[in-house]
Order: structure tokens, then C-alpha cells, then sequence
């Protein structure tokens, strides 16, 4: 199993940013899926999740009407499409799969997850 995620960058606060994850080596479809995302100093925290289906998202308190999840079940691929990014979003943002039982359960808990990329930073300037 394998995650790539694509490169993230760097833009000022208010600017956008879309990450995307490419998943291989998997049926994609089984896999419920999520974003989380580490700070300098700070723990591995949850920002984003999809259910197998794309049809349930969740999303962290701190992200919730800037961040949208999604994915394509046929391009093997997630999306995390960031909004009205701020100085406190700047971290290095992880992929991560996690069996799904159900089509459409959605899971906020790292321990849930089996399987990870290597992550991509993404820097925000004031």
C-alpha cells in the first residue's frame, strides 16, 4: 500500500491550497480515508475524513467551513482543497487510509488508521 501526497507549498494568509493523495497498491473504495496534520511542536492532530463512499466527511472544529475533503473512487485519489488559510495552519499535512467496515463511516482517530504517507508541508506567511 502506498500514499502520495502531492507537493504543498507555501501562500500568505487568506490564500488557497489543494492537496491531493495518491493511492496505489489498494482497492481504494475499501478504505475510508483522512487528512491529519502536525505543527512544529506540537502532536499529530485530525483535520479532515471521508467515508468509503465520499458520501459522510468530518471535519476538525478548527477547520470546519474552510477545509472540503473529497475523493475519486476512480482516480484512486483524495483531495483535501484548503480555504482562508491562516499562520496556525502552517504543518506538515499526512494522508492516511483506514479500513472501512461500513460505506459510510467516517473515522477522526489516528489509531484507526492503518496506513500513511510521508506528508507535505504547508507553510502559511502572515
Amino acid at each position: 500500500v502506498q500514499l502520495v501526497e502531492s507537493d504543498g507549498g507555501a501562500v500568505q494568509s487568506g490564500g488557497s491550497l489543494r492537496l491531493s493523495c495518491a493511492v496505489s497498491g489498494v482497492t481504494f473504495s475499501s478504505y475510508a480515508m483522512g487528512w491529519f496534520r502536525q505543527a512544529p511542536g506540537k502532536d499529530r492532530e485530525f483535520v479532515a475524513a471521508t467515508s468509503r463512499n465520499g458520501v459522510s466527511t468530518g471535519y476538525a472544529d478548527s477547520v470546519k467551513g474552510r477545509f472540503s475533503i473529497s475523493r475519486d473512487n476512480t482516480k484512486k485519489s483524495l483531495y483535501l482543497e484548503m480555504n482562508s488559510l491562516s499562520p496556525e495552519d502552517t504543518a506538515i499535512y499526512y494522508c492516511a487510509a483506514a479500513p472501512g467496515i461500513l460505506p459510510s463511516l467516517v473515522y477522526n482517530m489516528e489509531y484507526q488508521y492503518t496506513t500513511w504517507g510521508q506528508g507535505t508541508q504547508v507553510t502559511v506567511s502572515s
